[in-house]
């Protein structure tokens, strides 16, 4: 039997060594505690917020960085950045980041019949089709121009239709009105469609004793940026408190929607 030779052993005990101090990545839940006094709202098993919770971060420090890989302006309200692709055009900006975490989500789930955008014209645009080989045209309708392809890479080349011709003024239109505070939940979007509009999507909720509750929010921006999870003194939002952010304005109950 052949005996290994040192140096074998020392790579093979570093490699080892690697291994076992190798942490997974954080999520939003395990890198954000909840404030004293406040609890975690439970999600439910499989929905679209308790998926938003599990999402894995960059590391700790990380910065919010542009398509252009520049550092973005509102990397001072940077809290955590989430470790998803922003592409390499400007087109996954606010609205378009709350449709792609939607979009995956539901990918993940393999529910591609439930994955459907609408754009500002009113065009349905539907995964199933564009999966099928059928193409935009600018008359509105849809001509099969190439192959059936549900894989990943053409689930973010139809996300990129979606961004190029959706925002938030067709989501808003696409959203349903969350009518009480009490009902707010993870997965909630705070919204005003325009141009410019812009939103806000929460990525957990917590509640205190007295039923008030706090939350943490993300977003992109303009020019297209990584998708942050904010923070103002603090990443815990709260609506009887003002949100010192961009577009803080919107952080109300009157703006507050969500997918059917």
């Amino acid at each position: 039997m052949l005996k290994p030779k040192p140096y074998e052993v020392v790579t093979l005990i570093l490699a080892v060594v690697c291994i076992s101090f190798t942490k997974p990545a954080e999520t939003v839940t395990t890198r954000f505690h909840t404030p004293a006094g406040y609890q975690q709202i439970t999600t439910s098993p499989g929905s679209f917020g308790a998926w938003l919770q599990q999402l894995s971060l960059k590391p700790a420090g990380t910065h919010t960085l542009t398509y252009r890989g520049t550092i973005a302006n509102t990397d001072k309200y940077t809290a955590a950045v989430i470790d998803m692709s922003v592409g390499n055009q400007d087109l996954q900006q606010c609205a378009d980041a709350v449709m792609r975490l939607r979009g995956e989500y539901l990918f993940q789930k393999k529910a591609y019949d439930k994955i459907s955008f609408k754009f500002t014209s009113g065009f349905n645009c539907d995964f199933v089709h564009f999966a099928d080989g059928y193409r935009y045209q600018q008359s509105g309708k849809w001509r099969l121009a190439a192959k059936k392809d549900y894989s990943y890479a053409n689930f973010l080349r139809y996300m990129n239709l979606v961004f190029s011709y959706a925002g938030t003024l067709s989501l808003d239109k696409e959203l349903k009105k969350v009518e009480s505070e009490n009902d707010l939940k993870t997965g909630d979007i705070f919204i005003k469609g325009g141009s410019p509009g812009h939103c806000f999507i929460i990525m957990d909720v917590a509640k205190n004793k007295a039923g008030k509750k706090c939350f943490l929010l993300a977003q992109s921006f303009m020019p297209a940026q990584n998708i942050q999870i904010l923070q103002s003194g603090g990443p815990w939002f709260r609506l009887d408190e003002p949100a010192n952010i961009p577009y803080g304005n919107l952080v109300q109950l009157m703006y507050l929607k969500r997918f059917e």
